[in-house]
């Protein structure tokens, strides 16, 4: 019996004249792109280019905000508070959905990028604020979480759709969160190994973390990040090994 999984891949990095990633190109594998908003990657050219692409090719569309950290790219950590982290979410969250309306579309999901995501991970009143704030602007918008932590909890106490996600480029602490990309092998950068260990994990119903503990958990979408070199070889590898172990890709329904 086929099963499904979505693929997602965050994309639409690229600002001005400085490429980032081959978007075209993994949007012919991918399920669901999560679109930078313009405050840790992209600018509008570039989400509208990726959303006209995404289109073009049937991929699910979402919104992607980070901290506004350009030249760290969304990956140092910053503290803001509450009413801070509300409208943060709320303006990159309304320029995406304006950017979808204006070609007839809608936003399927919202995935917080980054440091930003790493610290709601760990911060359930984060975790909420964020959360709450890009639903009270669409209710419907599915969240992509990682499973096990605050943002999973967080998503469930606000009745909210959301899919659990794990990453196909990165390696997972033991308690659950992603490891630092400042240790060694925080990220995987072979696509054969990479796509052997996601198969695994989709058939032990659990992560698998660098301590060796297997942590329960169900698994909705896979990510491949955009900018990585071996990005797309990695989306290659995984779609061609998901096929094999009887998975169609495609993007949540409801």
């Amino acid at each position: 019996m086929t099963r499904t999984i979505d693929l997602n891949a965050d994309m639409g990095e690229s600002f001005g004249p400085w490429p980032m990633g081959n978007d075209a190109a993994l949007l012919k594998i991918v399920s669901s792109a999560n679109i930078a908003c313009g405050f840790h990657a992209g600018d509008p050219d570039t989400m509208a280019r990726t959303m006209d692409l995404a289109l073009a090719a049937g991929v699910a569309i979402g919104a992607h905000p980070g901290f506004a950290d350009l030249q760290g790219f969304g990956r140092r950590r910053i503290n803001l508070s509450g009413t801070e982290l509300t409208h943060m979410i709320q303006y990159q969250l309304g320029s995406a959905m304006a950017l979808a309306q204006a070609r007839g579309a809608r936003l399927a999901h919202f995935k917080l990028h980054g440091a930003l995501s790493n610290m709601a991970c760990e911060d359930l009143e984060m975790a909420t604020t964020c959360y709450r704030a890009a639903l009270a602007v669409q209710p419907d918008l599915r969240l992509v979480v990682m499973p096990e932590t605050a943002l999973a909890q967080a998503a469930t106490d606000l009745g909210a759709a959301w899919s659990a996600e794990v990453f196909a480029d990165r390696t997972y602490a033991d308690d659950g969160t992603l490891t630092d990309r400042k240790l060694p092998g925080a990220m995987i950068h072979d696509p054969v190994a990479a796509a052997a260990r996601i198969v695994a994990m989709l058939r032990d119903g659990a992560i698998t973390t660098t301590g060796g503990k297997r942590l329960p958990t169900r698994i909705d979408t896979i990510c491949v990040h955009g900018d990585g070199a071996e990005a797309l070889a990695i989306a290659r590898t995984l779609a061609a090994a998901l096929d094999e172990a009887g998975f169609r890709i495609a993007a949540p329904t409801a």
